[in-house]
């Protein structure tokens, strides 16, 4: 098995009876691997783009335990350690786990977006949230304007919520 089907069992395990986060993180992937691709990053920062789509909400069930919240501050906070725990185990540099954590610690903060992999996930991760959260007409169209700037990224929200 390759390394990001392992990492993906992996999450699946982590998030096992709780088929909602499965499929978002599953999604997200999807879209990051998309917009990766069609967007050409280089092999390694494809690699991390998709590793880190895989797990940017890691921290989602320690937060909701320690601070009955799930709000992305405390995820941000609480996902870097248990990634980095989790993707040593893995074939990973210890510069693509330190730049994974910081996508994922970083990754509900949307000013000063550095690195076209943190875009991405930025990206990604709004496409399958403006569905699963609902997003009316106007406020998807305040996120086309200030959240997406790769072309394939703009393509894909604007055929699914435009």
């Amino acid at each position: 098995m390759n390394t990001i089907n392992s990492v993906i069992a992996k999450m699946m395990d982590y998030y096992k009876g709780d088929p909602k986060r499965i499929q978002h993180f599953i999604k997200v992937y999807q879209f990051g691997k998309l917009i990766g691709e069609e967007e050409g990053l280089d092999v390694k920062n494809q690699r991390i783009l998709e590793t880190a789509c895989v797990v940017h909400d890691i921290g989602i069930k320690v937060s909701e335990e320690k601070y009955n919240s799930s709000t992305g501050n405390y995820q941000e906070i609480e996902g870097p350690p248990i990634a980095r725990s989790l993707l040593m185990s893995f074939d990973y540099t210890q510069e693509e786990i330190d730049r994974i954590c910081w996508l994922i610690g970083h990754h509900h903060t949307y000013r000063n977006i550095e690195g076209v992999d943190y875009q991405i996930l930025v990206e990604a991760d709004f496409l399958v949230n403006a569905w699963e959260d609902g997003l009316s007409r106007e406020a998807a169209l305040n996120v086309k304007k200030n959240i997406f700037t790769t072309a394939a990224g703009t393509r894909m929200f604007e055929t699914m919520y435009l």
